[in-house]
């Protein structure tokens, strides 16, 4: 009888695999692009436990309120602005023909009006390497470079919360309740170190440490390891 594994469970909608989500703070994008330029002001800098850097909320000048990844050094009542013809400040948005390369970026939309999806993560930064007439090269923090539209935007500087990997953790507690509000699996024991129900290798008999079975006779080159074939079977005649 086959059994459902944890990493299949996942995301099905039982409260046991299900992020906490509505212990964040709410959706971290870009605002909707205006038609002209538009100024803001930063009325508070937060942390949600579902990002890993902190998030300002922007009042903007037309009344629309959004909140965005912080980038660094910003503070409450800085100005930021979004828009065509805005300037290469940090915090501000601008889309990536109107940015020079070689300047750091980061939530960069992977289609344009998306409001951001790339270069999210705490101390990270992308950069603008080379543009074409339709397309922008961009580093991305793993040093993979990826073409982007031009009319994607992206916010400038880089992305508050670096040096977190620094700070440990302690005791075990913190790391299960961070990892608990994301919905990341954590720990992830072996196959054979779960309980059965949880995996088809999980037992709690210590002398049989997983299903071993040996390799099939026909089995390709590849995969003739560990435990190999029997040479017969069956009762001798």
């Amino acid at each position: 009888m086959g059994k459902s594994l944890i990493q299949q469970a996942r995301g099905k909608g039982g409260p046991t695999y299900r992020a906490k989500s509505f212990a964040y703070a709410g959706d971290a994008k870009m605002r909707s692009e205006p038609a002209k330029l538009v100024k803001g002001r930063v009325t508070d800098i937060i942390k949600c436990p579902g990002h890993t850097a902190p998030l300002i909320e922007v009042k903007y000048e037309d009344g629309i309120n959004c909140l965005m990844p912080a980038p660094e050094f910003i503070k409450i009542g800085d100005e930021v602005q979004t828009g065509p013809g805005g300037e290469v400040n940090p915090g501000n948005t601008l889309k990536l023909k109107e940015i020079p390369e070689g300047t750091p970026v980061f939530n960069i939309e992977s289609q344009p009006g998306d409001g951001g999806k790339f270069c999210r993560t705490g101390g990270s930064a992308a950069r603008i390497l080379a543009k074409t007439e339709s397309y922008a090269t961009i580093q991305l923090p793993s040093k993979k470079e990826r073409t982007f539209n031009l009319n994607c935007r992206a916010c400038i500087g880089i992305i508050a919360g670096a040096g977190r990997l620094e700070k440990p953790m302690l005791k075990a507690g913190v790391q299960h309740f961070r990892k608990r509000m994301t919905n990341k699996r954590w720990p992830n024991p072996s196959a054979a170190a779960q309980n059965a129900v949880d995996h088809p290798y999980g037992n709690k008999r210590t002398s049989r440490k997983a299903k071993n079975k040996s390799v099939g006779h026909f089995a390709p080159p590849g995969r003739k390891v560990g435990k190999l074939w029997p040479r017969r079977t069956g009762r001798k005649k």
